[in-house]
């Protein structure tokens, strides 16, 4: 366990709460291309009766989740809910009594504070690092995800995605999602209000993915104002609308697009199935592509 700032005492109180995930996808989920089919992940219980939150992308498409406490006690999870806004995903297991971390607003945290983060590494053991908060602003990534706030720190996440980030008090403000290379900025958490201000809905009965997004199934990065396509999910709504490699989106529906979060939310201000005519430059082309957006939730329930 690397030496933190946090006192002995307060560790104490804290490890028994992060936990090992597990799952098992099927080969022939369309996640299975991308993040492969078996994952491993951090998870924090914040429900003595059985309440585990941990990251999207170990969850989507598993058919079996195991979930590890620190006393290496197993038990098998139920997905309850994924997230495709805000990257989260909630589990339950068959438990009560577990301990309990308090989920905090980070509306709190400003620039130079002080965090750790907790991660399991599996076989019941979990690893600390700590660090300081370097951005509290937009984030956007290459798979069509957008955070409004997002918390970048200078600790590396020690472990698996999923875990906590906490301020020296022991509450999570964050669920740590990425590691990032940039000098400086190593870890990307999930603001912990993503789930508080969505609790009822991660809670409601019904499919397991929450509402719906539109989406193109592309990766993309940006580059001198321009936003490139990287690569396709095979038969997503891109790929089968003949988007390729290379091409750079110049707009949608006519209006300019100069970087990736403005043609994310171009996108979705769309409802999912809508057509959409993207302005596209391939080579010395100018072309305009008909796609009709997929909804996401779906796509990958």
């Amino acid at each position: 366990m690397a030496a933190v700032n946090a006192s002995v005492h307060l560790l104490e109180q804290v490890l028994p709460s992060v936990v090992h995930v597990r799952s098992r996808i099927p080969e022939r989920h369309p996640s299975a291309r991308l993040l492969g089919i078996e994952r491993m992940g951090s998870g924090i219980i914040i429900d003595e009766a059985g309440l585990v939150l941990t990251v999207n992308y170990v969850l989507v498409g598993a058919s079996e989740v195991t979930v590890t406490l620190l006393d290496k006690k197993e038990y098998s999870a139920t997905v309850v809910r994924h997230d495709f806004r805000s990257g989260l995903g909630l589990l339950r297991i068959e438990a009560t009594g577990l301990p309990v971390l308090p989920l905090h607003p980070s509306r709190g945290l400003a620039i130079g504070d002080e965090i750790f983060l907790v991660a399991s590494v599996g076989d019941g053991q979990a690893r600390v690092a700590d660090g300081n908060v370097t951005v509290l602003g937009p984030f956007d990534a290459n798979w069509e995800y957008v955070l409004d706030r997002a918390i970048i720190s200078t600790a590396m996440n020690p472990g698996l995605g999923g875990g906590p980030m906490l301020d020296m008090t022991g509450r999570v403000v964050g669920v740590v999602s990425l590691n990032l290379n940039e000098i400086g900025k190593f870890s990307l958490a999930v603001p912990a209000e993503c789930f508080l201000e969505q609790r009822d809905a991660f809670l409601a009965d019904g499919p397991q993915g929450m509402g719906k997004r539109p989406w193109l199934g592309i990766f993309c990065y940006a580059m001198d104002g321009h936003v490139v396509i990287a690569g396709l999910l095979p038969d997503g709504p891109g790929d089968k609308a003949g988007l390729r490699p290379g091409d750079v989106i110049v707009s949608v529906d006519g209006e300019k697009v100069t970087d990736r979060a403005q043609l994310y939310r171009l996108l979705w201000q769309r409802e999912p199935g809508a057509a959409v005519k993207l302005g596209v430059v391939r080579g010395r082309q100018r072309l305009v592509v008909g796609v009709s957006s997929g909804d996401v939730v779906q796509f990958f329930a």
